[in-house]
């Protein structure tokens, strides 16, 4: 008689740092340190704001997949983080863009359409590097901010898929009592 549980509750969602979203939110940081070297002075409070903010969401995408072995709530909440420090980011970008009195592109600008086509398919810091020299600061704000909604909502979709795996496997309390009960059932 088999006396192992066949349900395991300790599953790791695999390696996050090879999946899409946190490999933009990598080009995201990399190109915000960048804008942040280039146009601000590290004297600003901007200038770390905008760092802190990347910085943020990208390590709270691997905090959270690491914290969802053990705690499906955690994992949950250190993703909404990411989310949320996106949105700071972003904010901050355009508060750059209008303080400047440079323009902030809307969907239909033919620049944000081509911007927005490249980055679609485009998560790493590499894809974007060539391009930095030679963008205005005009520019790199607007790829940022298509890169960012770009990464909200792929952390919106990653929020779903969470929720929707806490409803259907449970909690790791619930799991763990699956598991026990199943053991002992099967003694």
């Amino acid at each position: 008689m088999n006396n192992q549980p066949s349900h395991t509750f300790l599953q790791s969602s695999g390696d996050i740092r090879s999946t899409h979203v946190y490999r933009k939110s990598v080009a995201i940081l990399d190109i915000t340190y960048y804008f942040a070297d280039r146009y601000l002075s590290r004297g600003d409070r901007t200038w770390d704001q905008m760092r802190q903010a990347a910085r943020s969401c990208k390590q709270n995408i691997v905090e959270g997949a690491e914290a969802g072995l053990t705690s499906k709530e955690t994992e949950i909440k250190l993703t909404n983080v990411a989310r949320a420090s996106l949105g700071e980011l972003m904010d901050d970008y355009e508060d750059y863009l209008r303080t400047h009195g440079l323009k902030h592109w809307d969907s239909d600008h033919p620049d944000m359409q081509r911007l927005s086509q490249y980055s679609r398919t485009h998560n790493d810091t590499a894809d974007y590097t060539p391009y930095l020299e030679r963008f205005s600061d005009e520019k790199i704000a607007n790829l940022a901010i298509s890169l960012i909604h770009q990464e909200q909502t792929m952390l919106e979709g990653l929020l779903r898929r969470q929720q929707e795996r806490f409803v259907t496997e449970g909690g790791i309390r619930e799991q763990m009592t699956r598991a026990r009960l199943e053991y002992r059932n099967k003694q």
